[in-house]
């Protein structure tokens, strides 16, 4: 499964201000987002966060467990994937 652009122009990701209290949720979103998409870098790049940032546990498990109760196997699968990668 490929996590990387296939040399498309970058993605536009709607993110708060960095400052804003939500935008670690709203980038762990786009992580996923963009993994899911097959373009982890422009996600990583528009969020300053990696794919796997152990800063951002706490909102891909709450990604997780919504992902979970509404059975979206997909965003299971990547919020998973992030976590192995974080520890």
């Amino acid at each position: 499964m490929k996590e990387d652009a296939d040399g498309e122009g970058p993605k536009r990701y709607q993110l708060p201000a960095l400052d804003h209290p939500g935008y670690p949720f709203a980038a762990a979103r786009a992580l996923l987002r963009g993994a899911g998409e097959g373009d982890s870098q422009s996600a990583e790049d528009a969020t300053g966060y990696r794919f796997g940032d152990v800063r951002l546990i706490r909102e891909v498990r709450q990604i997780l467990a919504e992902a979970l109760e509404k059975d979206d196997d997909r965003m299971i699968q990547l919020a998973e994937r992030f976590l192995r990668r974080a520890s």
